[in-house]
């Protein structure tokens, strides 16, 4: 599935640009679910979505989403309900672990009390991008896989009598239906916070593994004896096949965010200000080597106007675009989008409440607000093979002339000044700016010393030295 992760600068468009993306998507004839976790009442105005609900569904099967809503012939959308997902995630944590909390005498919170915590929205961001990829329709009972030439059912904003929440699928009538996503378009949060989110999953399944590490839980097996012997329960079990069931999601949302099908857009509103937050974020998604497919430069105001104040803003405008193009082109492409004069409800007239979603609106345009007037500049994300990504880090072997081996890790946009390198055992602990990754040295080098480090070029040049008591002799 290809999958689109829309980030930038705060008050950028984010949300439009996400939406015009699904779209440009759908009218290719692709089959685009936009997932968005906006709070503000934007993706409401824009796309006409409902307020966000939970699906009424096991913990295991548990969305956080709203069923999704037609928005334009071949586009859905949901809204991401991350409290809600949050009640019911440590309401099934509190019920798995019961035991424990009744030998703590800890009284357990009752759903209605229980609030979302900073931090919830990127738990249910990523558990979002693990259950829309997860669509093996036989594993739905009812459902069936789509034959060779068979059009998918489309998940409309039914009852849940109607409508299998962990799939997705539509069965009219009751019969059966198969079900796919061909392009996931995902409206992530700010740029510094999208890359704090897909750092998470890398680094909570270090931390499973140096607080519960894998050897020591061969002693599970004991455990139901010694819990005979003392006459309570094992909380630890419980422990184990937690993190066990969390180690299996995040590895699955790890392999997600480096898939080759899985691309970032970055959307800016040139200026001074946006340009320098946009080189952090840069820096920081090279740092977890996610893949930058396009920055959108938004909300360009028309040249050549007689207006002297207008003429400064778009002057203004036009020398941050041209550093974006310095910056970027040739190898990601800037895409122009111009602003439309009002806000993108607006431009194609007031939306008929009484028309269907998928009906036209002035000029045969689907009902998607002023989108349509974005779809040719934003344009569709091209396909992608759904494989890993290759290794950005590559080692230079220059032991023949310098007697050094060279690690080149990129980090386009990243300042001299915000680096830091730390070498940790057989780990390199890079800092760049407010993102911080651990990365396991590869084989050759955990037998060498760091002997220099320089940024040149938008990359990180790690310099290494054989270590005589650690080399094998005669290499």
């Amino acid at each position: 599935m290809r999958t689109v992760l829309v980030t930038g600068t705060g008050g950028a468009g984010r949300t439009t640009v996400a939406a015009a993306t699904a779209l440009a998507a759908a009218r290719e004839g692709r089959r685009a679910l936009l997932l968005t976790a906006d709070r503000d009442g934007t993706p409401e105005a824009l796309l006409g979505l409902p307020a966000p609900r939970p699906a009424a569904a096991a913990s295991a099967e548990r969305l956080p989403w709203s069923p999704p809503v037609e928005a334009a012939p071949g586009m859905w959308a949901a809204r991401i309900a991350a409290d809600d997902w949050f009640r019911g995630e440590l309401t099934s944590l509190q019920e798995r672990g019961s035991g424990a909390l009744d030998m703590l005498g800890a009284a357990p919170l009752d759903p209605e009390e229980l609030t979302g915590l900073p931090g919830t929205e990127a738990f249910a961001v990523l558990r979002a991008l693990r259950a829309v990829h997860d669509t093996d329709p036989a594993a739905a009972e009812g459902a069936r896989p789509c034959r060779k030439g068979e059009r998918a059912e489309a998940p409309r904003n039914e009852g849940p009598s109607t409508v299998d929440r962990r799939q997705g699928l539509r069965r009219p009538g009751g019969e059966p239906s198969c079900h796919y996503w061909d392009v996931l378009v995902v409206d992530m949060p700010p740029a510094s916070d999208t890359v704090a989110v897909l750092a998470l999953p890398e680094q909570l399944r270090r931390y499973l593994r140096r607080l519960l590490p894998a050897e020591r839980q061969a002693a599970r097996a004991l455990r139901p004896m010694l819990a005979q012997l003392a006459g309570v329960p094992m909380p630890a079990q419980k422990l184990y096949e937690t993190a066990e069931r969390w180690e299996r999601e995040l590895a699955g949302v790890q392999a997600l965010i480096e898939s080759e099908a899985t691309t970032v857009r970055l959307v800016v509103d040139p200026g001074p200000l946006a340009d320098r937050a946009l080189r952090t974020a840069r820096a920081g998604l090279a740092l977890y080597g996610c893949r930058v497919e396009a920055v959108v430069a938004n909300r360009l105001l028309p040249t050549g106007t007689a207006d002297p104040w207008l003429a400064a803003l778009s002057g203004q405008q036009q020398a941050a675009l041209k550093e974006l193009h310095g910056e970027w082109a040739p190898d990601v492409p800037v895409r122009e989008l111009p602003h439309l004069g009002r806000d993108p409800i607006e431009a194609n007239g007031p939306r008929d409440p009484d028309a269907p979603r998928d009906s036209a609106g002035p000029g045969g345009a689907p009902q998607a607000g002023g989108l349509a007037a974005l779809v040719a500049s934003v344009g569709a994300p091209e396909p992608r093979p759904d494989r890993p990504a290759a290794e950005p880090w590559t080692v230079e072997d220059r032991l023949a002339d310098e007697g050094e081996l060279v690690w080149r890790l990129p980090l386009p946009g990243a300042d001299r000044d915000a680096l830091g390198l730390v070498r940790r055992g057989d780990e390199l602990i890079i800092t760049v700016g407010p993102f911080h990754r651990v990365l396991p040295l590869p084989s050759a080098l955990r037998r060498c010393t760091v002997s220099g480090a320089g940024l040149r070029d938008g990359r990180l040049h790690v310099r290494f030295a054989p270590d005589p008591e650690l080399w094998p002799r005669g290499l």
